[in-house]
């Protein structure tokens, strides 16, 4: 414990005690803001400073924060201390870097109090921000202030919706491979460079039509698309937010399929480089690999089959295996495919099976039922049903247009709309769930690919020849897999009727929310419908304010709802009389009334730390380049460091992916990837307590006794899991700081072990790092006089080498991120000084100082001043070491006999296997040993083994 007897704190008055401690910390952080120690200079501008950019930057990024109300636990702040750390060191290596904080701050959490309370989320929000404000700068974090600041606030999402507006003036051109402005698309249109879809001139289109034409190519379109509906929460959801089992992240409510208009960001336009640009990103392995898997890249063919009766309407499917079309004997639609209405027939065709129509007099009657069936079903439950496969007879028919036979057409929802094309070709020779659903419908099996001798029962996934696979004008029969495929493509692109093409798993991003706490869009609507940008001088547009802030929720199991959003009911806000500035003057609008997901504002973050005051532009081009412009080993720019957790793989890291490549796309950052360096730390984990309910008991409570944990008299049951106010066995780092100082948490937090490693809090080892910063006090200021007792003397060698051994392990590990095996270098250094006994001599004392500052930085700052330097060593430079007292003067080399160790030798760490070897067979005790025998062989491993094989 920190605290000291009376006796012992008169007897050491100026012992390193929590209280000295908290009075350093205090004094040091005010310092810091008084003269800006942390801010870093840009090239020009506001934020311009001296000399200090035309240091080689290093631009260190936590991931974006959002200010809970419950305040920090010590689990939170151990990305902040290791980004700090990494941040420090790299200062006193000559590097001008920015390290800074703000806060995501729109979300959902806030606007649930507001509902709760009719409390303004801002008021919520800001108190959060403040508190969280408090307890950062209580660990000693060295950001530059100057450049926080929190989504919320409107400076910063005029930017957002800036951004929002450049994605929606855009689209991609394929052939450039890049976003272009909506203008040069309209431009090719009025020139008639560019058809128009029903051929007509542009300049013949209504209004309505130009906006539908164009919504086909913005990269931010309104559409009616198939969404997850939440009645709980009154709001759709993207998929991300949807889990396995059907129901929201939050609140767990049901999650139903719906059609709905909403705003869609085109990210698939990006899926090719989006997967491509990973290979330059230093990024762990793991996360690349589910942003792939996201993605789902795959190549295949679309084929069109023939609907009897609709003429120009042929269901599309995409296959990765167009070899075995040959075997394609049913298709299947999707419940939500648009197709599904329009092919149904009115009355059952002669002949259809009882098992094919669910029982309903009509295929419409059955669709509609089996539609009702699917909607509540999730994503995943409709993938992973076994065998227990379920769809109805659509009471259509299409062609085969290999075959020429006429295949029924089925809907099921083991056919996922968000999937290639929404629609198959079953191929259940060939394909697992196709066999399932063919034995259960008693469909025909065709197998296309030859299996192993003896294979029955079930479909063939494996390679082969092919089988069963010719017409009068194409044979496949007796070609591999691959050399099919190459020439079914070939064939049907020559018919016309289908063709080698590309698909993703990726789906264009949900982009709209039934909510009031996030960024109004910048979009108003006419009289027609359609949908204009506000101009630049209207931004930002902000938030109304609103009587409730609920979105309307319904029954959640009632999935026949629309959503009714807050910012809906005020009307002055949402009708309004604007000019444009478009040359048609003042007319009637209506604003859009959703607002923006929570992701928005985390999309471009890093831009606004470069450059946070302007207001003229996104970001100044010249500041931009320099901290984030491509540059050797990182072709794509973006910032040297990111540092958060591997649960946003696939969400916010690909989400501002995309926004950077579109901004790149259109010249406003010279940056094609938004973070060059990304890490994933660990969690801090604790211990639950559960009693025999299996509720949760307060950890700091609970007593170990008898080999078990006791909680009021009850034995209680322990597991280790995550730390959180719910489960009570939360640790805030305000309480261990009070108790050891800032400076030991640290320590702790980043002795714990690797950084991206998870790992158990356990306070009462946070006394071991207390004691390292007690020793270190103790090695330069005397406890009793509070005098330093450094000395002039020159160390000996074995300190020396101690010393910069030290040095250069400590810069090698702090490069690294490995601040564990940092700490055990400085506290091996520490051990040898005060083991030595006697003043410690400056020479070492100070270097010493100067390795431990990234990590302890307070207590760091006051013996650097102690020791005589003014200002603060934040800008100081790390020690070098010296390379003649790194390396061992002597290594010990064993020398084995049969294996047996005969001998030890000191030698040169550089000594040659020659030499090392006519040392070994010269030592007395391997002369003794060989007693005479020749050397048939000598193994040398210089300098540290040499292994005799007599004759």
């Amino acid at each position: 414990m920190s605290e000291t007897t009376p006796a012992a704190e008169a007897a050491a008055p100026h012992r390193y005690t929590a209280a000295l401690a908290a009075d350093i910390e205090s004094r040091w952080q005010d310092f810091w803001d008084e003269h800006q120690t942390f801010a870093a200079p840009n090239p020009i501008g506001d934020l311009a400073g001296d000399g200090e950019s035309a240091k080689p930057k290093k631009f260190i990024m936590d991931m974006f924060p959002y200010p809970s109300g419950a305040g920090l636990h010590v689990g939170h702040p151990l990305g902040y201390i290791a980004t700090d750390v990494f941040a420090r060191f790299q200062r006193m290596t000559g590097h001008n870097v920015l390290h800074t904080l703000g806060f995501d701050a729109f979300g959902l959490p806030a606007e649930q109090h507001a509902v709760q309370t009719g409390e303004h989320p801002r008021v919520t929000t800001e108190a959060a921000m403040n508190n969280m404000k408090s307890q950062l700068r209580r660990l000693g974090l060295g950001h530059d202030k100057r450049r926080s600041f929190a989504t919320i606030d409107p400076d910063y999402y005029k930017w957002t919706q800036w951004i929002f507006l450049q994605i929606f003036n855009s689209w991609y051109d394929p052939q450039a491979d890049r976003a272009r402005p909506i203008g040069e698309l309209v431009e090719q249109f009025e020139k008639g460079d560019r058809r128009t879809p029903d051929g007509r001139a542009w300049a013949e289109l209504t209004p309505v039509e130009r906006d539908a034409v164009l919504g086909e190519y913005r990269l931010a379109y309104a559409s009616e698309s198939p969404v997850n509906w939440c009645p709980g929460l009154g709001t759709v959801l993207a998929n991300e937010e949807v889990t396995a089992d059907g129901r929201s992240e939050r609140g767990n409510f049901p999650v139903f399929k719906a059609k709905l208009r909403q705003w869609m960001m085109r990210i698939t336009a990006y899926a090719d480089r989006l997967l491509t640009d990973l290979d330059a990103l230093d990024w762990p392995e793991a996360i690349k690999l589910q942003q792939r898997n996201w993605i789902g890249r795959s190549e295949g063919a679309k084929v069109g089959f023939a609907v009897e009766g609709h003429p120009g309407e042929p269901i599309t499917v995409f296959t990765t295996r167009p070899d075995t079309l040959f075997g394609a004997t049913y298709m299947v639609l999707a419940p939500e495919h648009p197709l599904v209405d329009t092919v149904v027939p009115a009355a059952w065709p002669e002949g259809t099976k009882d098992a094919w129509t669910g029982g309903a007099a009509t295929p419409a009657e059955a669709v509609a039922e089996y539609r009702r069936q699917a909607q509540s079903k999730s994503d995943v439950e409709r993938q992973t049903e076994g065998k227990n496969k379920t769809g109805v007879f659509s009471g259509a028919y299409a062609v085969n247009p290999l075959t020429g036979t006429r295949v029924p057409v089925f809907v099921a929802d083991y056919v996922l709309m968000g999937y290639g094309t929404g629609a198959i070709m079953a191929v259940p020779g060939q394909d697992e769930r196709d066999w399932e659903f063919a034995t259960v419908f008693d469909l025909p099996i065709i197998r296309t690919v030859r299996p192993p001798e003896g294979w029955e029962g079930e479909a063939y996934t494996g390679q082969g020849p092919a089988i069963n696979s010719a017409n009068d004008e194409i044979d496949l029969n007796g070609l591999e897999v691959a050399d099919a495929k190459r020439k079914v493509i070939a064939y049907l692109e020559q018919r016309g009727i289908g063709e080698g093409t590309i698909n993703f798993r990726l789906r264009d991003w949900l982009f709209s929310r039934q909510r009031y706490w996030g960024e109004p869009f910048p979009i108003v609507y006419d009289e027609d419908g359609v949908a204009h940008a506000l101009p630049d001088s209207m931004l930002p547009l902000e938030l109304p304010e609103v009587e409730d802030y609920s979105p309307r929720t319904f029954d959640p199991d009632d999935a026949d709802t629309v959503p009714e959003t807050p910012l809906s009911r005020n009307a002055e806000w949402v009708h309004v009389e604007l000019d444009l500035g478009d040359g048609r003057g003042v007319r009637p609008y209506r604003r859009e009334t959703n607002t923006m997901p929570n992701w928005a504002g985390s999309c471009w973050y890093e831009l606004r730390y470069l450059d946070p005051h302007n207001d003229r532009q996104l970001v100044d081009p010249e500041i931009e380049r320099y901290w984030m412009g491509p540059r050797e080993g990182q072709p794509h720019g973006g910032v040297d460091l990111y540092v958060g957790g591997a649960e946003h793989a696939v969400l916010h890291l690909l989400y501002a992916r995309f926004w950077s490549k579109v901004l790149f796309d259109l010249g406003h950052v010279s940056s094609v990837e938004p973070f060059h360096k990304l890490f994933n730390q660990g969690m801090i984990q604790a211990y639950v307590y559960r009693d025999s309910r299996g509720f949760p008991v307060p950890a700091a409570e609970v007593e170990e006794r008898d080999g078990g944990w006791w909680y009021g008299g009850e034995q209680v049951k322990r597991e280790l899991g995550k730390m959180g106010k719910s489960l009570k066995n939360a640790v805030t780092p305000d309480e261990i700081a009070a108790e050891y100082g800032a400076d030991t948490l640290r320590l702790y937090e980043m002795a714990m072990g690797p950084l991206d490693v998870s790992r158990p809090w356990d306070t009462r080892a946070v006394v071991g790092q207390y004691r390292l910063l007690q020793r270190l006090w103790r090695n330069v200021v005397d406890e009793t006089t509070g005098e330093v007792t450094v000395t002039g003397a020159e160390p000996d060698e074995d300190t020396l080498r101690a010393l910069h051994k030290a040095i250069d392990g400590v810069r090698q590990d702090l490069e690294g991120l490995r601040f564990n095996t940092a700490i055990a270098k400085i506290t091996e250094l520490n051990n040898h000084l005060t083991k030595a006994g006697g003043p410690v001599p400056r020479s070492v004392a100070e270097p010493l100082v100067l390795l431990i500052a990234p990590l302890a930085p307070h207590i760091a700052e006051e013996l650097w001043r102690r020791l005589g330097h003014d200002g603060s060593l934040a800008h100081e430079d790390l020690p070098v070491a010296d390379p003649a007292y790194v390396v061992d003067e002597t290594v010990t080399c064993v020398v084995q006999i049969k294996g047996k160790i005969k001998a030890r030798l000191e030698v040169p760490p550089t000594i040659s296997d020659a030499d090392l070897e006519v040392q070994a067979l010269a030592d007395p005790a391997v002369v003794a040993a060989l007693d005479g025998a020749g050397v048939r062989k000598v193994i040398v491993r210089a300098p540290k083994l040499v292994n005799i094989v007599p004759a």
